[in-house]
């Protein structure tokens, strides 16, 4: 569709919308009905109610209508020596008591013509006090829209108790504005439309030629930034009351589009997804890419403030943890609902479960989350730990310690978990962070980063951790090798390899999990099932999942491969066979040993002996974590040299291959490189080190001036 906006998908889904209609809209600049405007006005929600929708209609312009009929009547009635003297203000209570039966005259023949029925409903703020008024309302409401009527709301001006406008806790409104988002909550609708007298909300006066018009009002953006004007030549709102309406509406999940009221069809063109107008969401600060802040300011303000976190004490660190998991577990239900969104969203994609599973948090997952937040925050302090320390000379001291290698920019797919496992890592360490999550976690990870940057200090800033939106930032980053020191991708071995051979910056890459389990002939059987069946059933999605089984020979003989088949079976694994199995198995053949399934399948394959198996898992695996089962400690002793994966067992599941598991508290991934860290990566594979010399005024002068020891010192020595 022409001028279809991507962002308003969910118009798809609108039955019920409530439509605004200002004072400004509804008259003209004389102070007189606008009868052309309200005709246009009442076709188009004529055809919306043909259409199938539910309209309910706020209106403004009764005090206007009135005044300007009580001036004509006094002026009328008064001699010329009343008309000498100063005029008094007309009593506005008196014009809303004229006005209102006036505006619904026009209504009620402008809509008697299209043969439209609409109904008058005059409310007051004290009105939503009262329970039982809400629930009737609710009621008469639902029967008029069932009977295609459309319900015209206005504030009860004429016996309204208030003396000014104002609003409490409770939620009671104040004028028109606030009148339709009230409304919008109350009465359950899909969508609020605000009509107005411009085209939408600007950044400045619309008046003023460099303000440019916003089509989706994102908070944290637009707040600070946003100048308004003067405010509506008639009414009491102006743009100021409306923005206030939108943000509360759309706060409580109800989207609002603020447009003109004077442009012809602009109300079916909202309903058309098109991007006129602006447009409030609950979710629209998930949709913009970050505006203002290029990749580069992105990663030096992470750097800026990196730097201030390393220079708190580490029990200062420690608290901004302990915060952070209090803070999840108190936003478990805001984080569950984005969840389920991003869930079904997938789902409705098509995605396959093992991705979908990936996607889950459920409260044990962020319990758990919560709980491995706390036992990084109560280890040693990583950062300044002396590892050496060397007499170089007499009174010359060197140590070697333990420091943070900067700002690091993590890539990860589909987990939401991840997130808060690789920031709690990073505060920890001292790390400054940019992430990029995939975007069928874009709702999980927005809300995990918005717990988690609220609970960081001032002091520190939540720029500390940045969240990367859209794709196109990526290659940007990819090139400030002099800023990002450390690049992490989780997923698809496509992504780790596009992403190596996109950047200068090191690269720390976790591709595949193909996990294997040998089971030599010499096992406890009981103990090899038991394994086995963990490694594959525990969680199939997780990448150390075990993809391949391998079987010595004589397990053939001894029944227990047959046995452990038919408890995969039972199980639900899907089977799949290597060239020696899939024939003695009658089961399909797979496709290729190097496969990553992620699911409930697996590949079968029988082995001469443990050599064999070594040589099968060099070449086929992946060097994420393989583990042979045997009661041969002498075999067992040769898989654990030969193997070389990250991470060798004996006698124990793939499963453990994993940062919380090892107690490292949590992992931003489990590398397979061999540079700097392999295995579950946690705190340590986060740091560095770096060089402190104490010396007492030593030169080098072409070493004559210094008689070197190099005596090694104990760390706490003094």
């Amino acid at each position: 569709m022409e001028n279809a906006d991507p962002c308003r998908d969910f118009i798809k889904d609108v039955k019920r919308i409530i439509i605004k209609v200002g004072t400004a809209v509804v008259t003209g600049k004389d102070g007189r009905v606008a009868v052309g405007k309200l005709g246009a006005l009442c076709e188009q929600i004529k055809e919306l109610n043909s259409l199938g929708y539910e309209v309910i209609l706020v209106s403004s312009g009764a005090v206007g209508l009135g005044r300007q009929r009580l001036r004509y009547r006094k002026l009328i009635n008064s001699s010329f020596a009343d008309l000498q003297k100063p005029q008094v203000e007309l009593d506005g209570k008196a014009c809303a008591a004229v006005g209102q039966s006036s505006l619904m005259a026009l209504y009620d023949s402008l809509f008697s013509q299209l043969d439209v029925t609409s109904a008058q409903l005059l409310v007051t703020d004290n009105d939503f006090r009262d329970r039982e008024f809400r629930k009737q309302l609710s009621e008469t409401v639902k029967s008029l829209l069932a009977l295609k009527v459309i319900p015209i709301f206005n504030e009860n001006d004429a016996v309204s108790t208030r003396k000014a406008p104002y609003e409490d806790s409770s939620g009671i409104f104040w004028d028109n504005d606030s009148l339709s988002a009230l409304l919008a909550l109350e009465l359950k609708a899909d969508l609020l439309i605000l009509l107005s007298d411009v085209d939408g909300l600007y950044s400045g006066p619309p008046s003023d030629p460099h303000s440019k018009l916003i089509h989706t009002y994102i908070k944290e953006q637009h707040q600070s930034e946003i100048t308004f004007g003067d405010k509506s030549r008639v009414g009491r709102g102006g743009m100021t009351a409306k923005v206030k309406a939108s943000v509360h509406a759309a706060d409580a999940g109800i989207p609002v589009v603020i447009t003109s009221g004077y442009a012809a069809e602009n109300i079916m063109k909202v309903l058309q997804g098109q991007r006129i107008g602006t447009l409030f969401h609950r979710d629209a600060h998930m949709w913009a890419p970050v505006k203002g802040v290029d990749a580069r300011e992105m990663a030096v303000a992470a750097r800026d403030c990196s730097r201030r976190l390393q220079a708190l004490s580490s029990e200062d660190r420690k608290q901004i943890l302990l915060k952070i998991a209090d803070a999840l577990e108190a936003h478990q239900k805001e984080i569950r609902v984005e969840n389920e969104a991003d869930v079904a969203a997938a789902q409705q994609a098509g995605y396959e479960k093992s991705l979908v599973a990936r996607l889950v948090l459920k409260n044990e997952k962020l319990a758990s989350i919560a709980n491995n937040i706390r036992i990084i925050a109560n280890m040693e302090d990583p950062i300044g730990r002396v590892l050496k320390r060397t007499e170089l000379a007499e009174g010359l001291i060197l140590e070697k310690t333990s420091a943070p290698l900067g700002v690091l920019l993590i890539v990860f797919e589909s987990r939401p978990d991840a997130l808060v496992q690789i920031a709690s890592l990073a505060i920890r360490s001292g790390n400054g962070l940019l992430l990029k999550g995939g975007k069928e976690a874009k709702r999980s990870n927005a809300i995990l980063h918005k717990v988690i940057t609220e609970a960081i200090p001032d002091t520190v800033g939540s720029k500390l951790i940045g969240l990367v939106t859209s794709r196109e930032e990526i290659p940007e980053l990819l090139k400030l090798d002099d800023v990002i020191d450390l690049v992490i991708p989780r997923g698809s071995n496509k992504l780790v390899s596009q992403i190596k051979s996109s950047t200068k910056i090191p690269v720390l890459g976790h591709a595949d999990g193909i996990c294997h389990v040998y089971v030599d002939k010499s096992a406890n059987l009981e103990m090899a099932k038991q394994i086995v069946l963990d490694a594959k059933i525990d969680y199939p999605a997780g990448c150390n999942a075990m993809e391949t089984l391998l079987v010595h020979k004589d397990l053939i003989e001894k029944g227990w491969l047959n046995n452990i088949i038919v408890d995969l079976r039972i199980e639900g694994v899907t089977l799949y066979g290597g060239p020696k199995a899939s024939s003695l198995l009658n089961i399909p053949l797979a496709g290729s040993f190097h496969h990553e399934y992620s699911s409930l399948a697996c590949t079968v394959e029988i082995v001469d002996d443990v050599y064999a198996a070594i040589d099968h898992i060099n070449q086929y695996g992946s060097a994420h974590t393989d583990s042979i089962v045997t009661e041969d400690h002498e075999v067992a002793d040769v898989f654990l040299r030969r193997v070389d994966s990250a991470a060798v067992f004996h006698n124990a599941s793939t499963r453990f291959s994993d940062g919380a598991r090892f107690g490292l508290g949590a992992e931003v991934g489990i590398s397979t490189s061999r540079i700097h860290a392999r295995g579950p990566v946690g705190v340590d594979g986060l740091l560095t080190t770096r060089w402190i010399l104490k010396g007492s005024g030593q030169v080098v002068d072409g070493d004559k001036a210094v008689s070197y020891t190099h005596r090694d010192l104990a760390l706490n020595s003094s």
